[in-house]
Formats: C-alpha cells, sequence, structure tokens
C-alpha cells in the first residue's frame, strides 16, 4: 500500500496497488479531494503530449503550430539602413494614433481580457480531472465543460471585435497617410517628378502604406498578446507550481533558443535557394525569347550561356537538398523539443523532492500551459525584427511628407481677379539652376539670364535645338517649377505672389505629351472646367478640329479613352489635349510642342484654331517645325540656357543669325525627305 507522510498525504512517487488485477492505478496519487475516490476505482491515463493541441508541433510545410508561425527572422540591412538615412522618433508614430487613442485602449484592454480568459481552460480541465470524474460529478463536470466552451466562445467574440478595431484606426492612419502623402506630392514641383522613378512613387503610396494595416493590426497586436501571454502563462504555471516553474526556467529558454536557431538556418538557405531560382528564371526569359534567341546567335554566345545555366542549375539543385533538409532538421528539432519538455515535467513531477504533491489534474494543465509558452516566447524574439521592419515603414513614408514644397502658394498672396488680367508676361533676369543627385547645386544652369517681355494679347515663339532649354523656359509661366534666379511677372506681379489656383486659371498648357484620363472623351474635357455645359465642351472640340471625329464615333463624347488614351491616335491626342485646353479660357497660353505629333494637313487645322483661339491672348508657342511660328510677334533663340537672339521673325531672318541657320537647316531637312527613295 502507498506509504503516508505524518500528515497522512500521500507520496507521489509511490504508486498505490491496483484493486483488481489489470487495473493500475496512476502513478501520481491524488491530493485532496481527488483523494476520495468512487467506488468504481477508475483509473485515470496522463495523455501524451504529441495528442494534445498545446504540445503539437508546427507543421513541416510552415503551417500556425505552437511555436512555429512564419519562422524566425532576422532584420533586413535594407530596413536598417532606411533608419540610419531617415531616423524616426517613437512619439512622432505615436502621434499618428493620438486621435485613436481610446480604440488603441480599448485594443489592448481586448487583447489582456482575451488572454487572461483563455487562461481559465487549464484550470479548468484540472477540476475536470482531479475533482468531477474521480467523485463523478455530474454537475461539476457540466459547469467545467460549459466552462470551457464559454472560454472558446468569449475569446473567439473578443477576438473578433479586436479584429474589428484595430483593422478600423489601421484604415484610418492609412487613410490619413495616403490622403497626406498625395496631396504632398502633388505640391511638388516639376523637378521632383523628374528625379523620381514613378515606380517608387507608387510604391510608397500602395505598399509601404499598406503595410501601416499589417503594422497595426498584425506587429502591434500580436506583440501586445504575446506578452500577455507570456506574463499570464508564466504566473499561472507558478500558481500550478513553483516548484515546475523553476525547471520550466531552465529548460524553457535553451529549447526555444535551438527552435529559433534552426529556423533562422532554414530561412536562409530559403532565400538563397529563392534568389537563385529567380537567376534561373531570368536566364530562361533572356536565352529563350525572340530577342535573346536572336542576339545568341549573333554573338555566339550560346554555349557560354549553356554553361552558365548548367553552373546556376546545379547551385539550385544543392540549395534545394539543403533546403529541404533544414525543413527537416527544424520539424526534427520541434518535435524532439515538444516532446523533451513535458518528459522532463513528468520527470520533475514523479521524483519527491520537486513534485509537492502534485495531482495529475495539476500536472496535465501545467504541462499545457508550457506548451502554449512556446508560441509567444519565439514571437518576442522577433520583436527586434517587427520594430525595425515597422520603423522603415513609416521611415520611408515621413521621408516623402518632409520633403520641402518648392512650389508652394506664398503665405501673404496677391488678389488677383482671373477675369480682368491683361496677360503681360515678363521674365527678368531667369536663371535656373538643377540640384545634383546629391542635392547640391548643379554645376551647368539649364537657363541664365533670360530676358523677355511678351505683350498683352502678343505672341512669342521659343525656338532653337534640343536641350536649349525652350521646355524648361516655357515651364516657368506656369509654376511647374520656380527660377533660382530672377522672377517671372504676369501683369507685374510676381507668380510666385499668387495663388497656384488662381494661376492656373490664368495659364493654360498644352505639353508635349499629351495625358488623357482613362474615362469618356466628354470627363476628359471637362476636367479642365467641370461645370461647362455640353455645347461648351462641343465648342472647345470645334476650334481644335476634334468634333466631327468624335461626332463619327459610336458613342460619340462618350467615347472611353482608354488607358493614357490609348483609344486615340497621337495627332487626336493632341488635338483633344488642346480642346481641354481652350475650354479653360486662359488668358495666357503655353504651347509646349503643341502642334509637333499632327500630320501637314491636320497641323494648319489646328494652327488655324489655335491663331483664332489665341487673338487676344498672350501666346508663348514651342514648335520643331519653324513654319508654325512664322506668325508670332517675337521669336527668341535659344542656345544653351542662353537667349542668343529674339525680334520678328521676318527681321531675324534678314539678319541672316541664329534663327536663319535654324530656317535653313529645317527646310533643308524637309527638301530631303522630299526626295524619292
Amino acid at each position: 500500500m502507498a506509504t503516508r507522510g505524518p500528515t497522512g498525504a500521500t507520496w507521489p512517487h509511490i504508486a498505490p496497488p491496483s484493486p483488481r488485477p489489470g487495473a493500475t492505478w496512476p502513478h501520481i496519487a491524488p491530493l485532496g479531494r481527488a483523494h476520495r475516490r468512487p467506488r468504481g476505482r477508475a483509473t485515470t491515463s496522463i495523455p501524451s503530449p504529441r495528442t494534445r493541441p498545446a504540445d503539437a508541433p508546427p507543421r513541416p510545410d510552415g503551417g500556425t503550430g505552437t511555436g512555429g508561425g512564419r519562422g524566425a527572422r532576422r532584420v533586413d540591412p535594407a530596413d536598417r539602413a532606411q533608419l540610419e538615412r531617415s531616423p524616426v522618433s517613437l512619439r512622432r508614430v505615436a502621434g499618428l494614433f493620438a486621435a485613436h487613442r481610446w480604440q488603441v485602449a480599448v485594443v489592448v484592454a481586448l487583447i489582456v481580457t482575451s488572454s487572461a480568459v483563455a487562461l481559465a481552460t487549464p484550470f479548468l480541465v484540472r477540476t475536470v480531472i482531479d475533482d468531477a470524474l474521480p467523485q463523478q460529478d455530474l454537475r461539476l463536470l457540466g459547469w467545467a465543460v460549459a466552462g470551457m466552451v464559454g472560454v472558446a466562445v468569449v475569446t473567439a467574440l473578443l477576438g473578433v471585435g479586436q479584429t474589428w478595431l484595430s483593422t478600423t484606426v489601421g484604415q484610418a492612419v492609412m487613410h490619413e497617410l495616403r490622403t497626406g502623402v498625395f496631396a504632398h506630392l502633388q505640391r511638388q514641383s516639376l523637378g521632383f517628378f523628374t528625379r523620381t522613378r514613378g515606380g517608387e512613387v507608387q510604391s510608397r503610396l500602395t505598399n509601404d502604406i499598406g503595410g501601416m494595416q499589417s503594422v497595426v493590426t498584425s506587429t502591434a497586436t500580436s506583440l501586445a498578446a504575446n506578452v500577455t501571454a507570456v506574463v499570464g502563462t508564466a504566473v499561472a504555471m507558478a500558481v500550478l507550481s513553483w516548484r515546475l516553474s523553476l525547471l520550466s526556467l531552465v529548460v524553457v529558454p535553451p529549447s526555444v533558443w535551438l527552435t529559433r536557431q534552426v529556423a533562422l538556418m532554414r530561412r536562409s538557405v530559403t532565400a538563397a535557394r529563392q534568389r537563385r531560382l529567380a537567376d534561373l528564371q531570368t536566364q530562361v526569359e533572356e536565352g529563350l525569347s525572340v530577342s535573346g534567341a536572336t542576339l545568341s546567335r549573333t554573338l555566339g554566345t550560346g554555349e557560354g550561356q549553356s554553361a552558365l545555366f548548367r553552373a546556376t542549375s546545379e547551385d539550385l539543385v544543392g540549395l534545394e537538398v539543403r533546403s529541404q533538409l533544414a525543413g527537416r532538421w527544424r520539424w526534427a528539432t520541434m518535435s524532439v523539443v515538444f516532446a523533451a519538455v513535458p518528459a522532463a515535467v513528468y520527470l520533475a513531477a514523479g521524483l519527491p523532492a520537486t513534485s509537492g504533491g502534485m495531482t495529475i489534474g495539476t500536472l496535465v494543465a501545467f504541462t499545457g500551459l508550457q506548451g502554449a509558452l512556446f508560441r509567444p516566447l519565439l514571437g518576442l524574439l522577433d520583436v527586434g525584427v517587427q520594430v525595425t521592419s515597422s520603423m522603415a515603414l513609416f521611415s520611408r513614408i515621413f521621408e516623402y511628407l518632409d520633403l520641402p514644397v518648392d512650389v508652394d502658394d506664398p503665405e501673404r498672396p496677391v488678389e488677383l481677379d482671373p477675369a480682368t488680367v491683361r496677360g503681360e508676361v515678363r521674365l527678368e533676369g531667369v536663371g535656373l539652376t538643377y540640384p545634383a543627385a546629391d542635392g547640391s547645386p548643379g554645376a551647368a544652369p539649364a537657363l541664365h539670364g533670360v530676358d523677355l517681355v511678351v505683350p498683352a494679347g502678343g505672341s512669342l515663339a521659343l525656338v532653337g535645338a534640343t536641350g536649349s532649354g525652350k521646355s524648361t523656359l516655357a515651364s516657368l509661366v506656369p509654376r511647374l517649377q520656380d527660377p533660382t534666379e530672377g522672377r517671372v511677372l504676369l501683369d507685374g506681379v510676381d507668380v510666385r505672389d499668387l495663388r497656384l489656383a488662381t494661376l492656373s486659371e490664368v495659364v493654360g498648357v498644352v505639353s508635349q505629351e499629351t495625358y488623357l484620363l482613362h474615362t469618356s472623351v466628354r470627363e476628359n474635357l471637362r476636367r479642365a472646367r467641370p461645370g461647362a455645359s455640353d455645347a461648351e465642351v462641343e465648342d472647345a472640340a470645334r476650334r481644335a478640329q476634334v468634333h466631327d471625329l468624335l461626332a463619327g464615333l459610336p458613342d460619340g463624347y462618350d467615347t472611353l479613352v482608354g488607358a493614357r488614351g490609348h483609344r486615340f491616335s497621337g495627332g487626336e491626342r493632341q488635338r483633344l489635349a488642346i480642346a481641354r485646353t481652350l475650354l479653360r479660357d486662359p488668358r495666357v497660353l503655353v504651347l509646349d510642342e503643341a502642334t509637333s505629333a499632327l500630320d501637314v494637313r491636320t497641323e494648319r487645322a489646328v494652327q488655324a484654331a489655335l491663331d483664332e483661339a489665341s487673338r487676344g491672348r498672350t501666346t508663348i508657342t514651342i514648335a520643331h517645325r519653324l513654319s508654325t511660328v512664322r506668325g508670332a510677334d517675337v521669336v527668341a533663340v535659344l542656345d544653351g540656357g542662353r537667349v542668343v537672339e529674339q525680334g520678328p521673325p521676318a527681321q531675324l531672318l534678314a539678319a541672316g543669325g541664329a534663327y536663319a541657320r535654324l530656317v535653313a537647316a529645317a527646310e533643308g531637312v524637309e527638301e530631303d525627305a522630299a526626295l524619292p527613295a
């Protein structure tokens, strides 16, 4: 029979005899109320750790088992470099959530409550094993089972509420950032967009700001949940058995560390395999495409490409084997850890020095809590990586928000009524030097010492070789960028002293690169004046010589232009852009290569329409076809960013200077083009 101590308690390491052949009592004797066994003398066995969900190791495919998750991660060097280049303070990040502090507080409260409620399940399991089943207390069993179901229901509902609230906060902050960055970038000068790749701008607006959602709903919430789970589980384990808790402090951390190291090894090998696989795919695309095959045959590089492909494939074979072995090692390590840790607890529970009179229910509850401790601990080990990647995300966003606005509304704008503007344009000592890539001033100025006057209602033609500064000079009038020297005056007022909205009403631009929106023709034209009537839209189209074309389409002005206007030819898109500008009815017209995409016949028709539309308006025109600028009041010839000659076209032609040479060169090209091939 079992040996009793001084108080009458049964020592847990001595198993009592079996009441009948074939029946065995557990090796750990129950204490307290569990000591009063029912007559049935039913036996209770300790479940295998392999069969309990809390102890189940993660799937080898990387599923979300305990301790598995997405695997350990290392800090991305790109994120570290981003933070070194543009550091971010936690105070600024917290400021984004200041307007939502109560929602954030509720989310934290829900996380803490959910973790605390979930800790009740092991204690309910202990009650079932130690009290309800041995005593055949159906009422207690029913309450315990109902409590388990209730815990699952409550935690599920709390999880739904937490997800809804955290997603709402994340979307609100993401919306504010997205609209703020978009509005801020719209205020940037033309120089910013010439220096920045379009894909980078789109990436920061979509990917980086979109990643904000995961920071709020995943990184922040998982950090709070993991901390709460670790603290709560540790306290619960101490309440169950402080002796086994001390043992866990010795066993669990090394097990977690070993699991993480194996996961990092696998992640490193997998990353290398993905890089080599990308190289292999690139070689297939480059070597087996039409252009690649042609280049290979003409250069005789077929054997070299085959050798390179063979070497890459051999590397991929080795990496694939290492990746599979690393995955298997990870699975094996997790299996050993999840078998060894409970086994150590069982051993300690059976020793007199460490058992402390533990019941079977307490042991089952303790091992369940211990198994549930692995996943949050592994998650906390990745806190540094998560924080670094999240801060790098904010850094990239703030980097755009902190860009200085080169072209902005003045603090004290000069009020100017667009209806009373005469349209005199004057450039005084204008110069422009683009900054270098590192932000320092550039060496060669794009414009230097430009002095021009265009009387109200007059016309100026800017001519010169490619790169002479024509388009740059024209962009200063609508303030697409500002000069670094001198000033541009409109009716005697510096354009930098006018509101941008006012200036856009006065100055209209038809650029060389026509941009149409992916919507109907009518909506594209109304972009210039949303309140324009159908009659006004059609009148602008007639003056641009495009109404007949549109009227002949099946859907007329409701025809969808397609992405970037691919539904229409280059000349048709140009005329649509002219119609859009004419609908705005500006006092000053800037026609940057406005007719360069048109054939001779259409160019003459559009030029006639522009001459009519320009009557009484100030017009600044740029064109390579010098025949289109001979009717201008003044021609300015640019060379190297300087005005080398200006005056009436006939006078300049007679002078035999730079303008005359440009005309002669252009006529020679036209004569050569007219010769039969």
